[in-house]
Parts: structure tokens; C-alpha cells; sequence
């Protein structure tokens, strides 16, 4: 009886049912009480004691095989029409409702400030984030050993020559001032790199906006009222702008930017030290000797500098803790500048 046992073995081992009438078709041939397996235990009765032993063995193996394939089979045809299901969509359904996405808040206040000052005669310029030691410092009247130039601060990319990520926007401005002749009226938006430990207040890479005027009988009065007229149009008609002495290598004078607060509308509080202002930015006349260097005769042409960060100005508008949030790309932060215009 061993060797129809074998075949039947190979049998059950080659069979595929895909169907369930396949499927029962094999139970009722292999599994049934009257099924092939079931006569041949039958029929064991029959045999001596020690071939009885040997073939009651192989028919419980053949057994027990016969219905782990049957329950294998079983599985797979009930887990088929769901997979099915899973793989084919319904086309009869209704197309599902578009998700617009959100414009970064550093972009949406760039469009604005560049929407603001096209209104008095800004253009927009760009120049390279990867700068040349001269346009970043030596044009702009820093000195040789200025703390700016040190690798501390500065990422250098080669210093034969010396090649560097731009610290600041002002290189822009010297390169315009050297392939245009005044008047120059320019605004100039984009990337900077400094060499800071990353915090809630600081970061490597930030964005910052200088704006520049060179023509005949440019007066400081002009920069403050250009300022005024900025602020209000970002922050509103109540904000108050103060201008504070200060110094900048490529100003003279020199100027530090204030807005009264927006937390606590000048009155102070712990944001602004109580003293009901906050450091926006920097500005000034432009040096003499950075307009030499542009090729502008400064006994002629006078003009007006200023910059300041956009991360700084996002801040305050929102009010916002922590200057990493621009960078971090999290959605939900960035979801809640949909309605912002």
C-alpha cells in the first residue's frame, strides 16, 4: 500500500485549486470521509501487524498534509477578492477634492516687501550666493583684519583665491553700483550664510533684503522717511520707527533700526526688555569710500543704505519663538500661512 500512498502524495503536492470549486473538489477526492485517503484507512484493517504499522504512519503524513494544503488554499481565496478590491479602484466614484498647498512664510513676505517698495520706484536685483572676497568685504570698506573676515564667522569655500558664501546682501549692491551708472534705485532679496550656532534665535542660513539709493543730493531724511513708509505698510499705521547711532564698515553715518513692539504696543514687556522697542535692522549714508570703489564720484552722488533680516521681520509678524520653524519644513506649521497675503 506504500506506493499509492506515494502517488496520491504527489498528487495532493501538484494540485492548485483556484477556485472554490476547485477547492472543493479537493476535500471531497482527498479529505471526505470517502475520499481516496479515507478508503485507503479502510482498507488498513486489513493488514498485518508490522506492515499495518508502516502504512498507518504514511497515511496519517498523507493526511495531515492533504489538509494543510486544503486550509492554505483556503486562505488564499478568501484573501483574493479583498486584494482585488485593493487594487482597483472604483471609477465610478467622484474625484476627490483638490488640497492646495501653502506658500513658505519667508516667501509670501518676500512678494510683500517686493510689492511694497515697487511702489516707489525699486527694482528687483539678484546677484551670486557664492561671492568673492572683494564684493563681500573689500569693496565695502572692511578692513584686513575686521573680525567679519575671520573663518569663525565666515564660510570659506578657498582662499587662493578667496571664495566664500556671501555674508550679507550688500555684495549686490556693490556690483550693481559697479556696471550701472547713477541713478540707482535697487532691492535686492536672497540667501546668507554665517558661521552661527543654530538656535532658536540664530541659524547658519537666513534670508535678508537691502535696499540702496545713489543719485545727486540724497539726504539721511530720505532713509528715514523710506523706513517710515515700509514699516507702516508691513506693520500697520500705528507702528513707530526710531533711529539709534550705531556703526557700519560701508555707512557713515550709521544707523540701527527700532520698531516699537508688537507684543506689548510699546508700553514693554519681558520681548522687548521692557523697553517697548525692537532692533528690526541697520542702515545708513552710504561710505564715500565704498562709492570710489564702485567708480561713483562721492562729491557728486550721495546715497542710502539699509538691511535687515527676513526671519526677523517673520517673527515679529507672527509672532513666532523660534527661527528654526522656517527651516524645518513641518507641515503643520507651514499650513497656517494659507490665508496670509
Amino acid at each position: 500500500m506504500l506506493e499509492p500512498i506515494k502517488l496520491i502524495q504527489q498528487e495532493v503536492e501538484q494540485s492548485q485549486p483556484r477556485t472554490t470549486e476547485d477547492l472543493e473538489a479537493f476535500r471531497l477526492k482527498f479529505i471526505s470521509k470517502k475520499g481516496v485517503i479515507g478508503q485507503l484507512f479502510n482498507e488498513l484493517s486489513q493488514l498485518g501487524p508490522a506492515e499495518k504499522r508502516n502504512v498507518g504512519q504514511a497515511l496519517n503524513k498523507l493526511k495531515q498534509q492533504a489538509q494543510e494544503k486544503y486550509d492554505f488554499c483556503a486562505t488564499q481565496l478568501q484573501a483574493a477578492p479583498q486584494q482585488a478590491a485593493s487594487n482597483h479602484e472604483d471609477y465610478t466614484l467622484p474625484p476627490p477634492s483638490d488640497t492646495l498647498g501653502s506658500q513658505h512664510p519667508i516667501s509670501l513676505l518676500k512678494n510683500k516687501i517686493i510689492e511694497i517698495f515697487e511702489k516707489i520706484g525699486f527694482n528687483m536685483v539678484e546677484g551670486p550666493e557664492i561671492e568673492d572676497e572683494w564684493h563681500n568685504f573689500g569693496a565695502l570698506n572692511f578692513a584686513p583684519n575686521h573680525p567679519a573676515r575671520d573663518m569663525l564667522d565666515t564660510f570659506f569655500i578657498s582662499q587662493s583665491p578667496d571664495i566664500l558664501l556671501r555674508t550679507h546682501t550688500s555684495s549686490v549692491q556693490i556690483r550693481v553700483a559697479e556696471s550701472q551708472k547713477p541713478p540707482l534705485r535697487a532691492l535686492s532679496i536672497g540667501r546668507v550664510y554665517r558661521n552661527e550656532t543654530i538656535s532658536a534665535r540664530s541659524h547658519c542660513m537666513f534670508h535678508q533684503v537691502e535696499g540702496f539709493y545713489v543719485n545727486k543730493g540724497v539726504s539721511f531724511a530720505e532713509l528715514k522717511q523710506t523706513l517710515s513708509y515700509f514699516m507702516s505698510s508691513l506693520f500697520g499705521e500705528q507702528v513707530q520707527v526710531r533711529l539709534r547711532p550705531s556703526y557700519f564698515p560701508f555707512t557713515e553715518p550709521s544707523t540701527e533700526i527700532d520698531i516699537t513692539c508688537r507684543v506689548c504696543g510699546g508700553t514693554g514687556c519681558n520681548i522687548c526688555k521692557h523697553t517697548g522697542w525692537l532692533e528690526i535692522g541697520g542702515g545708513g549714508m552710504i561710505d564715500p569710500a565704498v562709492l570710489k570703489n564702485c567708480h561713483i564720484d562721492p562729491t557728486i552722488y550721495t546715497g542710502y543704505a539699509f538691511g535687515m533680516g527676513l526671519e526677523r521681520i517673520a517673527m515679529l509678524l507672527h509672532q513666532i519663538n523660534d527661527l528654526r520653524l522656517f527651516t524645518e519644513n513641518d507641515i503643520r506649521f507651514l499650513r497656517q500661512f494659507k490665508a496670509y497675503v
